[in-house]
């Protein structure tokens, strides 16, 4: 009988002897269809470091790994190195391999990283506002496959301070007044706005409950520990009037009245913080380690309030309700404060070097005062358009601190961008590094990445690629916000301001070598007129070279202006506005680059009348003037503004017109009013809330053809 059983079992294929770590099976069998029966699966026993093996045994992959997220970078190291396949944000390269490769010397692989962490509290604004399941499981499959084992997780987070403030006696309206809408969390959890973009429905507000629940189950699966939001102090500014708890007020936020500060160390702030964690308990679950929450963000009062103890009082509830959690903070501008960090428990706390490819915070403050810490990057602010990113600078200072004398606290890498839908070299990067102990030469592994993002090697690719790090990816020094902005969703003017309020349009660059590089890469056309990621990184790129192009007709056309000639300014005009059309057509010749695809997103979002209303209000809001409707207080105008087919010729080739009519007019001795652009832009959102017919779409070809006979700009 037991020879039997014994024969049985070694007719059963090995993938079906009940092997580990299901959640990446599935993960297979959703993204790699085509691999489903090709891979088994063994667990490594590796209490140190997370690990994985590759090797291929009788025409099977076998993939060892010391845990489920282990097993997910193991599969995605075996796509990219071995398959050419990828996942992004900006298309999906996985189509089948057949016979799939063969990994014929055994591949080990230790992460010198503890965490590889993602996410920026803006992040679930500028890019997942709209997320529904179908993008939170694609956006979790990349975050698994790329290794992510810790993630900021802050949906839902309303339904949470809902039944927190129905506690101490909050009415529906009064909590209405203080939950913000669907695209303004971040801001709302940072403490820097309440109410705006509300009210939320009640339905919203349980399906967001609902989505985070989702998330967090399908996060445990594949071993992405979630970050939620902790409880530090901040409070309704209506507080103040219900209640005598001693509390800070904490005055604006630009033109934004700021939530207030409950003074910690008092039974007030204890009472509320129990309450608080009892309700995100309930929602969430009790086996949470690690909590978000930073106070003075971006500014804030602090005049009567004990930095030290607030730190440690904070710290305490947190512990008293989750014991052996860990307090992340964001290493930005001054926080955490150092009198704060001085009262507090470092064994418990994970600082984040926020803005590594400017900062290095880490090293001027010794190791954060040697409290463990994650070397991040942002790389772009308000998700703007725009290739940009110092790839080698970010293998160097990993590079540094890890043989140097704050290696012993360097607790891992990170990505904190305001917004992922773009440059996606930078966190495939990123993110490898934690898996990478020996220091990366960017030039090398573009080669590598160039391969598994289009599926194939091509001499005019490759070229391509290493004269973009010679210039959009170049690691100069310097202080930058994201990347350099284009002239053409400028609010018009005859001046050298940057489209949002902290960046810039200047670039840093050689121009010409850049034009060149994307030439190179249009070459690629024949061979990858079918790839999906070629096509998308194509218009981006050719976006740019419009981008750069447009910025000089433009100081043509003030030039022509300054000098009263009307002539040369009617004719430059012109160009400079058919640039805009045809940047356009160039964008909506992808679903990817429509402004309707983002509306669709929205819209399909909501499950009520009610909710798409206010989706699509928010989503409008926050990619044109953002929400001050105070025009002494206008600085977060344009902040996340796009480049976009149908908002590139609705929006912002309309207030070009708009504005060079007026300036024709002036050249013809006609005394004109000005165009009001503060309260058209708002005038706009509101009549642009419903989906356009995308209209007749040129094919990609016929766009790219007409922008390589441009004779603008650089030659």
């Amino acid at each position: 009988m037991r020879k039997f059983i014994c024969l049985l079992l070694f007719l059963i294929p090995l993938n079906l002897l009940g092997q580990p770590f299901k959640s990446v099976q599935e993960l297979i069998k959703r993204r790699t269809p085509w691999l489903s029966d090709q891979v088994v699966f063994k667990r490594l026993k590796n209490d140190q470091k997370d690990v994985f093996e590759l090797k291929s045994m009788e025409n099977k992959l076998i993939i060892s790994a010391s845990g489920a997220n282990a097993a997910a970078v193991g599969l995605n190291w075996y796509l990219k190195y071995y398959c050419n396949r990828s996942m992004s944000h900006m298309g999906d390269n996985l189509s089948a391999v057949y016979p799939i490769p063969q990994v014929k010397a055994r591949v080990r692989v230790e992460a010198p990283a503890k965490y590889r962490y993602a996410l920026n509290y803006c992040t679930y604004n500028y890019t997942m506002s709209f997320y529904d399941w179908k993008d939170w499981e694609h956006e979790l499959d990349w975050m698994a496959l790329n290794g992510v084992n810790l993630m900021l997780t802050v949906n839902g987070m309303e339904a949470v301070w809902q039944n927190t403030l129905k506690q101490i006696g909050y009415s529906d309206q009064e909590i209405n007044d203080f939950l913000v809408g669907p695209a303004y969390t971040a801001w709302w959890l940072m403490g820097n706005i309440q109410g705006w973009g509300g009210p939320m429905p009640q339905s919203e507000i349980d399906g967001r409950k609902a989505m985070q629940q989702k998330m967090m189950a399908r996060m445990k699966e594949l071993g992405i520990a979630p970050v939620l939001q902790g409880f530090y102090g901040v409070v309704p500014s209506s507080l103040k009037d219900k209640s005598k708890a001693q509390i800070i007020d904490q005055k604006t936020w630009g033109a934004f009245k700021r939530p207030d500060i409950l003074v910690p160390d008092r039974s007030d702030f204890s009472r509320i913080a129990g309450i608080y964690y009892s309700e995100l308990r309930k929602a969430y679950g009790k086996d949470i380690r690690f909590f978000a929450g930073d106070p003075f963000h971006e500014g804030g009062i602090t005049e009567g309030i004990d930095l030290k103890t607030a730190g440690r009082s904070i710290q305490q509830e947190m512990q008293k309700s989750f014991p052996g959690s860990t307090w992340v903070l964001q290493g930005w501008q001054d926080n955490p404060k150092q009198q704060m960090l001085d009262g507090l428990d470092k064994s418990h706390v994970l600082v984040q070097e926020l803005f590594g490819e400017f900062t290095n915070n880490w090293e001027k403050r010794k190791g954060y005062d040697s409290t463990p810490f994650i070397w991040s990057v942002v790389n772009n602010f308000g998700e703007r358009p725009g290739l940009y990113g110092k790839l080698q600078r970010f293998a160097d200072e990993v590079d540094r601190i890890r043989k140097g004398p704050y290696k012993g606290v360097l607790s891992g890498v990170g990505i904190m961008p305001e917004g992922l839908d773009n440059n996606p070299p930078v966190y495939d990067l990123m993110l490898e590094l934690g898996w990478r102990d020996d220091h990366v030469e960017v030039k090398d592994w573009l080669s590598g990445y160039a391969k598994y993002r289009y599926g194939n090697s091509n001499p005019h690719i490759d070229k391509a690629w290493q004269g973009f790090l010679e210039t959009i990816y170049q690691s100069i020094p310097g202080y930058q916000e994201g990347a350099s902005e284009s002239v053409f969703c400028i609010r018009p003017a005859l001046d050298t301001k940057a489209v949002s309020h902290w960046g810039t349009r200047v670039r840093t660059y050689d121009l010409l070598k850049f034009k060149e590089a994307a030439l190179e890469f249009a070459k690629a056309v024949p061979e990858f007129k079918h790839s999906d990621t070629y096509q998308i990184d194509l218009i981006n790129i050719l976006r740019q070279v419009l981008a750069n192009d447009g910025e000089q007709v433009f100081q043509t056309m003030v030039k022509a202006y300054n000098e009263k000639n009307t002539e040369q300014f009617t004719k430059v005009s012109a160009q400079f506005l058919n640039m805009i059309r045809l940047t356009d057509d160039l964008l909506s010749a992808h679903p990817y680059y429509r402004l309707n695809t983002y509306k669709i997103r929205a819209l399909n979002l909501g499950k009520t009348e009610e909710e798409k209303k206010l989706n699509i209000h928010n989503a409008m809001m926050l990619i044109t003037y953002w929400g001050e409707n105070n025009p002494a207080e206008d600085n977060l105008r344009d902040y996340a503004y796009k480049e976009w087919g149908g908002l590139m010729k609705d929006y912002y080739l309309v207030r070009w017109e708009m504005y060079i009519k007026y300036l024709q007019s002036e050249l013809q001795g006609k005394n004109i009013q000005a165009p009001n652009f503060f309260w058209w832009e708002r005038a706009w959102v509101e009549q642009n809330m419903e989906l356009k017919a995308d209209g007749k779409v040129k094919p990609l070809s016929e766009v790219v053809a007409e922008i390589l006979k441009l004779k603008t700009g650089v030659q």
